[in-house]
């Protein structure tokens, strides 16, 4: 079993920046990843980004150059710089490995709005 606690969810105004915090608990098991999605009303969940046990890291085309995801041990963060209204959604840490498979956080709501 992996436990996830997210934290960090706000409201901002566009431009501003924010940071969101994962922590995972449990037996982790190399190689895996955490990484983070989004979901926003009315749409699918979607993949934001994602960083390996390796430190190797892969970003969805629409946050690149905004977004930058870490790494620490069983903690991830993600550092979101220059937000947009369409940023807007409830972001989701994700644990994966190819033993256990898929964990999820409870989600955490992220809205860019003026």
């Amino acid at each position: 079993q992996v436990r996830l606690v997210e934290s960090g969810g706000a409201l901002v105004q566009p431009g501003e920046s924010l940071r969101l915090s994962c922590a995972a608990s449990g037996i982790l098991r190399s190689p895996n990843t955490m990484g983070w999605y989004r979901q926003a009303p009315g749409k699918e969940r979607e993949l934001v980004a994602i960083i390996t046990s390796g430190l190797s890291a892969n970003y969805a085309d629409s946050v690149k150059g905004r977004f930058t995801i870490s790494r620490a041990n069983a903690r991830t963060d993600l550092q979101m710089n220059s937000l947009k209204p369409e940023d807007t959604a409830v972001y989701y840490c994700n644990y994966h490995d190819s033993f256990k498979g898929n964990y999820w956080g409870q989600g955490t709501q992220v809205t860019v709005s003026s």
